[in-house]
């Protein structure tokens, strides 16, 4: 009698071995990330955070750990995937940020598979009517003292450009054109805080005022200053753009050219977690959003919904409403861990 009671004991040990082998292989394939820390980070702008929020919470569901997101610049931000200290950035500018990219180690150090939103383009608008009343289409125009004078905001009798702040990328861009462009001594390239600026030359259109702004899309401000209804684009001369891009055609393929590549935002992490972590590195090659999904949700942060729990609830949002699009995600990655 023993022996049998020996014997039942040593199956049910068996089967409940068995069985939580099974669970633990589940629970494994379903979050394959189980235990492995995620450090996301993004720029200073605010109307990234969206992105990077649907990366975080699909990471989630894969188990990884995530943190809270560190802000940090774009040239510092490549540098910090690089050597390990952050693991992704999901508004890597594609070619803007080649140079970050290559500085940073490139290929050899990060990892940028797939496209996570396409199409951006980016340049140089003024308001639709100072641009007909004086027949202004391009930049070159404001080389005169007197077109210039039009988008003087500080009496100084120079053409006062809202720009690009530091570290973005963009001001390199602009600080190329002018002097390519021939602007430098009609044109000032103002570069503080681009919230402050844009706001400054909203303010100003809003008063009536003449405006000369860069901007990019997706953003919201091209849906407060609509182009073809209040604003235009500005041409540029000829294609020239700084260091081993200055042989790049920057036309679009419709044949305007506003003086910069058209981008795409690429998610960057770091190579050696990246192939240590095949789910997430799928996830990160096969994640795409619509660069309207990310302007109608920036609008919504300009109207005042900014916080980071509105923006939390604006990814919650867009996750249930692409919920069979975002588990699609899922399975792909889980299937990549095995």
């Amino acid at each position: 009698m023993q022996a049998t009671s020996d014997l039942k004991t040593c199956a049910r040990v068996a089967l409940f071995t068995a069985m939580a082998a099974v669970t633990g292989a589940a629970l494994a394939s379903e979050q394959p990330g189980e235990g492995v820390e995620v450090q996301p980070i993004k720029s200073s702008i605010a109307e990234e955070t969206f992105q990077t929020q649907l990366v975080m919470k699909a990471l989630e569901e894969l188990g990884y750990d995530v943190n809270d997101i560190k802000e940090i610049e774009y040239a510092a931000g490549h540098v910090a995937i690089a050597n390990g200290d952050a693991t992704f950035i999901a508004a890597h500018w594609d070619p803007l940020h080649i140079d970050f990219y290559e500085e940073a180690g490139g290929d050899d150090k990060l990892y940028r598979e797939g496209i996570y939103s396409s199409g951006s383009i980016q340049g140089y608008l003024i308001d639709k009517k100072t641009a007909e009343a004086h027949g202004i289409t391009n930049i070159e125009q404001l080389k005169d003292p007197e077109i210039a004078k039009l988008f003087d905001a500080d009496g100084d009798g120079k053409a006062d450009l809202a720009g690009c702040p530091p570290g973005w990328g963009c001001e390199k861009v602009i600080e190329h054109h002018m002097d390519a462009y021939d602007l430098r001594d009609t044109v000032t390239h103002n570069q503080g805080s681009y919230s402050a600026i844009i706001a400054d030359a909203i303010t100003r259109y809003g008063d009536d005022e003449p405006i000369l702004y860069y901007t990019w899309t997706p953003y919201w401000v091209s849906g407060v200053l609509v182009p073809g209804k209040d604003v235009t684009w500005l041409q540029v001369p000829f294609s020239s753009l700084p260091g081993e891009r200055e042989d790049v055609d920057t036309s679009l393929p419709d044949g305007s050219n506003y003086g910069f590549q058209a981008n795409d935002q690429r998610i960057v992490a770091n190579k050696e977690w990246a192939e240590a972590n095949p789910a997430a590195a799928e996830l990160f090659a096969i994640m795409q959003v619509s660069n309207n999904d990310i302007s109608a949700q920036n609008l919504r942060m300009r109207d005042g919904e900014d916080s980071e729990s509105d923006i939390e609830k604006h990814a919650d949002a867009w996750i249930a409403a692409n919920r069979e699009k975002f588990d699609a995600w899922l399975e792909r990655a889980r299937a990549a861990a095995e």
